[in-house]
């Protein structure tokens, strides 16, 4: 067994554990130690296999991100979101570096959809933003970017771009959570469970769509 093949079922190992023990939970040291090392172990399993140093990147950057918003208190939300600002620009860089599909009026669509869908919803959420309305427009829209370039991608990052969905979807459940929900009322297991499992399987299936692809 390769050490890419050890990192990727290590990551699997541990994304699971988190969901089934530890996301619904209060904050700790172990539930930061495993969430954080299930996408660490994604960025060194890309890494491991000749993955290109912007999935590497995105990846790490990701983790950092996740070990932020694994603490407790507030002010870890600025730094968690700043890496996740950077991961999406990498995945950005990333995706407009693969080959596009053609044009068509599906894609096209799709990506209209996804746009003015996000733009209104995160308009929607602006009275509950407070002084974290600029970072939040900013985040969106970067996030938003990238789900539109995945969208346009060949067929063959077809697992591209359901990951990149899937992350978009984790971020709305997870926006919900963090400014609609009443501060002293601890987020529900469905929407924790719901957050974990579309981030961390949009991100593998992100990673595993890309090296498959340029094996």
């Amino acid at each position: 067994m390769t050490g890419g093949e050890v990192s990727v079922y290590a990551a699997i190992a541990l994304g699971l554990l988190y969901g089934v023990a530890f996301c619904y939970r209060a904050k700790g040291l172990t539930g930061l130690l495993v969430k954080t090392g299930s996408t660490a172990l994604l960025a060194l399993w890309a890494y491991l296999a000749g993955g290109p140093l912007l999935l590497v990147a995105a990846l790490a950057l990701s983790s950092l991100g996740d070990l932020f918003l694994a603490k407790d208190g507030e002010r870890w939300l600025m730094p968690g979101m700043a890496a996740f600002f950077l991961a999406h620009v990498a995945y950005v860089a990333l995706f407009w570096g693969l080959d596009f599909a053609p044009r068509t009026v599906l894609n096209l669509t799709a990506q209209i959809a996804l746009i003015f869908g996000g733009a209104a919803f995160v308009r929607w959420l602006s009275p509950w933003l407070g002084t974290m309305r600029v970072p939040v427009f900013a985040y969106a829209a970067v996030i938003l970017v990238m789900g539109a370039a995945a969208l346009r991608l060949d067929a063959a990052y077809w697992l591209v771009t359901l990951g990149a969905l899937m992350f978009i979807a984790s971020d709305t459940v997870l926006s919900l959570q963090l400014f609609r929900k009443p501060a002293e009322e601890p987020a529900g297991v469905k929407s924790s469970l719901a957050v974990w499992t579309l981030y961390f399987g949009g991100q593998a299936l992100i990673a595993w769509g890309i090296l498959r692809v340029l094996a």
